[in-house]
């Protein structure tokens, strides 16, 4: 029960890596509110949490939308006072196609999501983290923010920017005692993109393996912080 007492903010967290880190964290005893558009797939969640003891809130949020993002903040302060943890995992990805046959409206929707989302989110919580004096931001990238991925190349410039913004705003908060990280995973046995990439599930890294990552990232040791994590499988896929 190291994380008793503290809130977690998770994005994406109705199915894959976010309803992994979300079921982890409530299981460090951490309260965890459950942000996404799906509410019907946030209560699933978060009966499964409650159902072992945690305790989580289901609210919706459309990342999209910079009045949704600043509802949420101002909701939770309102009942919490606090965010010790955000987690920035939503994420959509694009259709395989080369970047020349992509639609600019899927792009907008793309980056508004993989690299405005997180922005938001921070703007919006970050001055909760500073008033107390610490916190942990993590942001779930990918190894396509280090990689080339062809028929992706949206995707990929949407992690490489995650990826920068990460490293600039960890050093603009560590000032105030709050450690942003990011996890960068490989292909994740999930739904995400269709799932049906040909690669063999039970040799992807599994939800579960992100979720350990965060739960090392937030019960690190108070003087240091661990700025990035590339997450392999341990045989390719």
């Amino acid at each position: 029960m190291e994380l008793k007492g503290q809130l977690a903010v998770v994005t994406g967290a109705g199915r894959g890596i976010g309803a992994a880190i979300s079921r982890r964290l409530a299981g460090m005893g951490a309260t965890v509110v459950l942000a996404a558009r799906d509410m019907a797939q946030l209560h699933a969640v978060r009966q499964e949490i409650e159902s072992t003891g945690g305790t989580a809130e289901a609210r919706q949020l459309d990342l999209m939308n910079e009045q949704s993002v600043a509802k949420l903040a101002a909701d939770i302060e309102n009942r919490h006072r606090r965010c010790d943890i955000l987690v920035n995992n939503a994420a959509i990805g694009n259709s395989g196609k080369p970047l020349h046959e992509m639609p600019p409206a899927d792009w907008d929707s793309l980056m508004a999501t993989n690299l405005r989302g997180p922005y938001l989110m921070i703007r919006a919580f970050a001055p909760l983290m500073v008033r107390a004096g610490s916190g942990h931001i993590i942001n779930i990238s990918s190894l396509a923010g280090h990689n080339p991925l062809p028929g992706g190349a949206a995707y990929s410039a949407s992690k490489w920017g995650l990826n920068g913004l990460t490293y600039s705003v960890a050093e603009e908060l560590r000032p105030h005692n709050i450690r942003v990280s990011v996890v960068a995973p490989g292909s994740v046995n999930t739904h995400f993109g269709g799932g049906g990439s040909g690669k063999n599930p039970d040799k992807k890294i599994q939800p579960d393996d992100v979720a350990h990552v965060v739960a090392m990232l937030v019960t690190q040791a108070p003087q240091s912080f661990v700025s990035e994590v590339l997450l392999r499988p341990t045989q390719k896929p």
